[in-house]
């Protein structure tokens, strides 16, 4: 039996403080971290992170060479919270935690209860109750 997850979007980043970033992100956003693969000279070379209702992100060290070559800083995320209590809990925890506040929590036309906030490396994160619309398969 495996807890793998099913197949889903893992949006991807790099830092140019991976580890440093890592600790930031369960701290400050309550991320839980799975698995870090680090070279000998202890670079992140690829590291995953849990969300814990679901889904979840991918990082790194940021290096010369390798197929993913995407500045630090140029990142940018939506991640679900569970109700409105979990949105504002997370820009209170990540404020708290050094995050920069774009817009404190506040409600949207289409129902959401949102909030946006910068990481210490300039990555831009939303949180908030918006699921996405319903699609069919």
């Amino acid at each position: 039996m495996s807890d793998t997850p099913p197949p889903q979007v893992w949006p991807t980043l790099r830092a140019r403080d991976a580890r440093a970033l890592i600790d930031f992100y369960v701290a400050a956003f309550g991320f839980t971290e799975t698995v870090v693969y680090a070279g000998d000279d202890g670079v992140v070379q690829h590291a995953e992170l849990a969300w814990p209702p679901g889904g979840g992100i991918m990082l790194g060290q940021v290096r010369d060479g390798g197929g993913w070559s995407v500045p630090p800083g140029t990142f940018g995320g939506y991640v679900v919270t569970r109700d409105a209590a979990h949105t504002d809990e997370v820009f209170a925890r990540a404020v708290a935690a050094g995050a920069k506040p774009v817009a404190e929590p506040y409600d949207t036309d289409y129902g959401s209860h949102d909030c946006t906030v910068l990481d210490p490396e300039g990555n831009h994160w939303s949180f908030g109750t918006y699921p996405g619309h319903p699609f069919s398969r």
